[in-house]
Parts: structure tokens; sequence; C-alpha cells
């Protein structure tokens, strides 16, 4: 029976899986928008949203759970300050996964993930108004 055995494994050791996903999440906490294969931004989505989930409430707690699975003290204060308050009143959710196509090496599909609400930036509001 397969019951509980979800994840999908990638085709990487398990050492190697949960460093790319760490990295993954890293990258995408930081930029809010990334673009990988469709099955990787699938099982990104399961790190990421508790990660936001777990951003939402700044005890000394989560900071140090976050840490331990981010590595990264920047990203962890950016998780508290910036992204926990904006989605504060979002009940899970925060990600979008658009398939953007396939890869031209090997034909991979991939997808682009990017955080919901996420701030006009100011050269996009700049060419807006020009428009």
């Amino acid at each position: 029976m397969r019951h509980r055995l979800g994840l999908r494994k990638l085709n990487r050791t398990s050492s190697h899986r949960l460093a790319m996903l760490r990295n993954m999440t890293n990258s995408l906490l930081k930029h809010e928008v990334i673009t990988t294969t469709l099955p990787k931004a699938k099982e990104l989505r399961r790190v990421v949203e508790p990660m936001i989930t777990l951003g939402k409430r700044p005890t000394t707690a989560n900071r140090r759970l976050a840490f331990n699975r981010l590595r990264d003290r920047e990203i962890v204060i950016k998780l508290f300050d910036e992204l926990g308050p904006r989605y504060a009143k979002r009940n899970g959710g925060y990600l979008r996964i658009l398939k953007s196509g396939f890869r031209q090496g090997d034909n991979a599909p991939m997808a682009l993930v990017e955080l919901l609400d996420r701030p006009e930036q100011a050269g996009e509001a700049k060419a807006a108004e020009k428009a």
C-alpha cells in the first residue's frame, strides 16, 4: 500500500532533494518569483506554504524553527517582518504556479512560481504611468 507516501523523489537522493528544496525556498522567498520545472514547483509548494504560515506568528520558537529549516538569517528576517504581515489575513494558498511551456534542451514542462499579493515594483509602476 502507498498510504502517506505522497512526496516526489525527483530522481535525487534524500539529502540532495532536501538541499534543493531548501535552496529553492530561499530563492522564492528572496525574489518572490522563480522559474523551475513543474514537478519541482508542485513539490516546492508543500515546503513554502508552511513556512509562510509559520511567519504569521512572530514568536521566538517560530523564528528558531524557520532558521532551522531555511539556514539563512536574512530570509528569516524577511519572512517574519514582510511576508508574515502581508499574508496575515489569508488562509493558505500563498503561491501561484503558472505553466510556462517546455524547456529547450529536454522538453521538460516549466513553471513560473510566484507569491501572491506581491507589491508592485517601482520600475513597473513608472512604465505603467508612461503607457
